[in-house]
């Protein structure tokens, strides 16, 4: 396995429950800015063995990637919810459960709505 391949696994591997992360700050973090498209790909392609929290990965306007109604779109919503993370009409507030979230309040004080 490409080490490129090892860090964009640690990245998704990281997000703890209860937070989200766009397929671009999952390539940001692993070091490959600009790669998003290849961390939706890695997605597809998780080694035998290898269990991560696909789920917590959307798009950066936090809409699920996954066509509506089908049955991952369904699976990854109640995967979310079952950690609390807020999922309305296939879309999550980046903003209250994003990784960045805590810091983008400290900084800027947006609220937690």
């Amino acid at each position: 396995m490409k080490a490129e391949y090892l860090k964009v696994f640690q990245a998704i591997a990281a997000i703890p429950p209860g937070r989200v992360a766009s397929y671009g700050a999952i390539a940001a973090r692993a070091g490959l800015p600009g790669r998003a498209r290849l961390v939706g790909r890695l997605l597809g392609e998780v080694p035998d063995g290898m269990t991560l929290p696909w789920f917590r990965v959307l798009r950066s306007s936090g809409h699920i990637a996954m066509p509506p109604g089908s049955r991952g779109f369904r699976e990854q919503c109640r995967l979310l919810r079952a950690e609390g993370v807020e999922v309305k009409n296939g879309r999550v507030p980046l903003s209250r459960f994003g990784l960045d979230a805590d810091v983008d309040r400290a900084l800027w004080g947006i609220p937690g709505k």
